[in-house]
Order: structure tokens, then sequence, then C-alpha cells
């Protein structure tokens, strides 16, 4: 295997285009221990926010997300990241303006409006939250932010430039298994298993991410490790997914919650990391 990460990343570090529900940022100084010394390709079936990616940048990746809007949304920044520029810049940070875009519809959209309807909900949406109902539709309030930084064109650039060395795919996790092969690395970041019945996280996609689900990618993990991959997954501290994965490599690590209606809601929780490999 050759390892295929940027040399030194935070000597040109590239900070996540959007916030995202579950979102890596904060535990990438735990993970970088965890990660694999050596891999030839990056793939993450559940890319999100991108923490990951961003910070170890390969030279070869696959990214895929369930999500139609975030997937489009990166495939504009890699390819037509000028135009998408030009379209941001005539957002404004009104209420009344807010939600006469989050009443559009996308499929109405060019790719390049639409992904800059959803950069523009990101940045001034309450809690930078994306969130949408049974019917697909965004329903986060306005933010009320004084500036939010709708235009940042620097980092923006540099999401571009990492991301013209990855292909971008729309799907279900299981697509991982139409690419993935034995010198890649994937990385698993799905839905959480909810910690208690009333902890649940309205989906940021319109179908829910349940426990039929979590075994369904159970197996999905076991087949990859059949294959040889080096498979990291990420989720809640439960027994259910504990007992998933009782052959592997369990790792705790200390992660903040961030989505929670009450600031004292919001301390340090202990999540697992799952590992088919040491280093």
């Amino acid at each position: 295997m050759s390892q295929t990460v940027c040399n030194n990343p935070l000597l040109y570090p590239v900070r996540p285009p959007v916030k995202w529900a579950g979102g890596k940022g904060q535990l990438i100084w735990q993970f970088i221990p965890l990660f694999p010394d050596q891999f030839k390709c990056l793939i993450e079936p559940f890319v999100g926010g991108g923490a990951v990616f961003f910070y170890l940048r390969p030279a070869q990746a696959i990214l895929l997300d369930c999500n139609e809007e975030l997937i489009n949304f990166y495939q504009v920044v890699r390819d037509k990241l000028d135009f998408l520029l030009a379209d941001l810049r005539r957002h404004k940070n009104t209420a009344e303006y807010y939600y006469q875009v989050r009443a559009q519809e996308p499929a109405a959209l060019t790719d390049v409006q639409r992904a800059s309807r959803f950069l523009y909900l990101n940045k001034t949406g309450y809690n930078g939250l994306w969130r949408v109902n049974r019917e697909g539709r965004h329903n986060v309030p306005f933010g009320r932010y004084k500036n939010p930084k709708i235009v940042d064109e620097e980092n923006l650039r540099t999401v571009s430039a990492a991301l013209k060395r990855a292909e971008i795919k729309h799907g279900d996790f299981s697509r991982v298994l139409e690419v993935a092969g034995p010198e890649a690395f994937v990385y698993l970041d799905p839905p959480y298993h909810p910690l208690s019945g009333t902890a649940r996280f309205t989906s940021y996609t319109a179908d829910c991410f349940g426990e039929k689900d979590q075994r369904r990618l159970a197996e999905v993990f076991r087949e990859l490790d059949r294959r040889g991959c080096r498979v990291m997954l990420s989720n809640s501290d439960t027994e259910f997914v504990r007992e998933l994965y009782p052959a592997y490599n369990i790792t705790t690590v200390m992660a903040r919650r961030a989505i929670n209606c009450r600031a004292d809601g919001r301390g340090l929780i202990t999540e697992l990391v799952v590992r088919n490999y040491v280093r």
C-alpha cells in the first residue's frame, strides 16, 4: 500500500465548507493516531461535512452521500466554482429573503443555483443545520446571525482544489461495495444510533436511519473487511452498536454534543471508533 495523504496538512489547512450534524472537525486530533499508516484510496460513504477528507486530502478519493443537495454542492464547488461564487454574492441576510429562498423548489433550479441555495441556507439558518422533514423540505428557521460569511472565497478555492482529486457520487452507503478494493481506506460515519428513545435527531434526509440500517451497515463493514480494506467507523457508545462489532478493535473518543436546544445539554460524551486494523 502507498500512503496518499498530504505531506503536512497543517501547512495548507482546508476547513469543511458546510456545518453538518455529526461533523468530525472537533474529533480530528483524536482520530490522527487511529488513521491507517498507508492506503491507496479514501472512500467515505457518508461524507457529510467531509472533515476527514479535507484533513487527509488524499490523492485519490471517492465521496458518497445520500443527500442530493450536499452532493450537488460538492460537484459544483469542484467543477463550477466561479459561477457559484458569482451567484452567492446576490444573497441577503434577512429573514424575509431567507424564507423566500428556503421555499424554492431545488428541482426547478440550475445545479449552480441549487448549490448556492444550499450553502446560503447552511450559513444563515439556525445553528448552521441542514435538516429536512419527511417530505424532503428544508425546515430550519432563520438564524439571525449579524454577519454570516456566505462567500468565503479563499477557503472555497482550497476546497475546490481538494475535490478535483475526488469522485463524488450520490447514493446509499452500500454503493461502497461497487468501488472498494483491497487498498482502500473506508471511513464510515453514519447517522448515530440514538443514546435514548428521545435523543433522535430529525434527519438530514427525508429517510430515517434506524436499527435495520445499522445492521445492514455492519454487514457492509464485514464485507469490506473480507475484501482487505482498512475500515474505520464512528458511532454512538451504546450496547447495541458494541454488539454489532464484537470481533473488531473498539476505541472510545470524547465528543461534545452540539445539537441540543439547551446549552447545558452539550457536554462531553464518549463515542465509539470501530476498526478492523490496529494501525
